[in-house]
């Protein structure tokens, strides 16, 4: 598939978002997180500024972005307008856990109860549902066997918690509050997330091909199936979009900048963390663990378009998809 820009910041920016607005709807409650409405103030806008980024950006995929409303009407059979009928939902206990803790300097009392308390679990709920509904788009579309298997939902949820929890660590260590276990939290999920990857590409490199030239024409009885001739003189509309091509080399290439800088790389430095305790060599090492994450995670991201096979390729000259 073409990767394209304005998905792949979407899927990261949106996914990292909705990662640390979860974690600050389950963490601040209880109060492991600071109350002070400053700090309160700084988390909920960075992770609600990268989801509204992010959202904007997946509305410039559009042909007519001016109707995009419309897709929310269609939440019984599609996982695009699901998707976003749980981000405009969430947008709505966030704002109460917002309130509660920027306002009226509740939301991180550390009673895990009341008002403050509910929306943030609410919150922390509704951005795991819409990064479920995210991956859903793609896991639901059969023709494409590198999507249609449930690595898809899994890596991108471990993705989200994995950028929101390093995002976190390193705002707790800008603000002087690091502290070991959030540094832990950061490498639990570096390890979680790496682990959910390496299976999606397992999967994808032995997994049998869902169909092939010979199935896809029911010619398969005669012999080899081979294309004489192409149907366009040029590349149309499905090539463009659904016959992107990657080459191996390339990809591998890819695949090992993906292991590096989104999860090698955060690990270690992570780690270093966690070690210098808290100060300002933690939160350097934290914000460098997030840096180098958000850009290993729009590595895999377009790795995760281009390596997709549409089975309408079959059509064109390619012998499985």
């Amino acid at each position: 598939m073409h990767p394209a820009f304005s998905i792949i910041f979407f899927t990261s920016a949106a996914g990292a978002g909705y990662g640390l607005l979860a974690l600050l709807g389950l963490l601040a409650p209880f109060g492991l997180l600071p109350a002070s409405p400053l700090f309160g103030l700084a988390a909920l806008a960075l992770a609600l500024g990268l989801v509204v980024a992010g959202l904007l950006s997946s509305l410039a995929h559009l042909g007519r972005p001016e109707r995009a409303w419309r897709a929310l009407s269609q939440w019984r059979s599609s996982w695009l307008s699901r998707e976003g009928v749980a981000a405009v939902a969430t947008f709505l206990p966030a704002g109460v856990f917002a309130i509660a803790w920027v306002v009226l300097a509740t939301g991180a009392d550390g009673g895990g109860s009341g008002v403050a308390g509910v929306a943030g679990w609410i919150t922390a709920a509704m951005a795991a549902v819409t990064v479920y509904c995210t991956a859903m788009i793609y896991a639901s579309l059969k023709p494409i066997r590198q999507w249609a298997n449930p690595w898809v939902p899994r890596s991108y949820l471990a993705l989200s918690l994995m950028t929101g929890a390093l995002l976190l660590n390193a705002l707790l260590g800008v603000a002087g509050q690091a502290s070991a276990w959030s540094s832990l939290l950061a490498l639990a999920s570096v390890a979680l997330a790496w682990a959910a990857k390496e299976g999606h590409w397992r999967h994808c490199a032995t997994t049998r091909p869902v169909s092939t030239a010979e199935t896809a024409t029911g010619l398969g009885h005669i012999g080899r199936v081979h294309l004489l001739d192409a149907p366009h003189s040029e590349d149309n509309y499905l090539l463009k979009e659904m016959g992107f091509r990657v080459g191996r080399r390339h990809a591998v290439r890819l695949r090992l900048i993906t292991r590096l800088a989104a999860f090698a790389l955060p690990a270690a430095l992570s780690l270093g963390a966690l070690v210098a305790g808290p100060g300002a060599l933690s939160g350097t090492l934290a914000l460098l663990a997030a840096a180098a994450a958000a850009l290993g995670v729009i590595a895999e991201r377009w790795l995760f378009f281009a390596e997709a096979k549409h089975t309408v390729t079959l059509f064109y000259g390619a012998g499985e998809a």
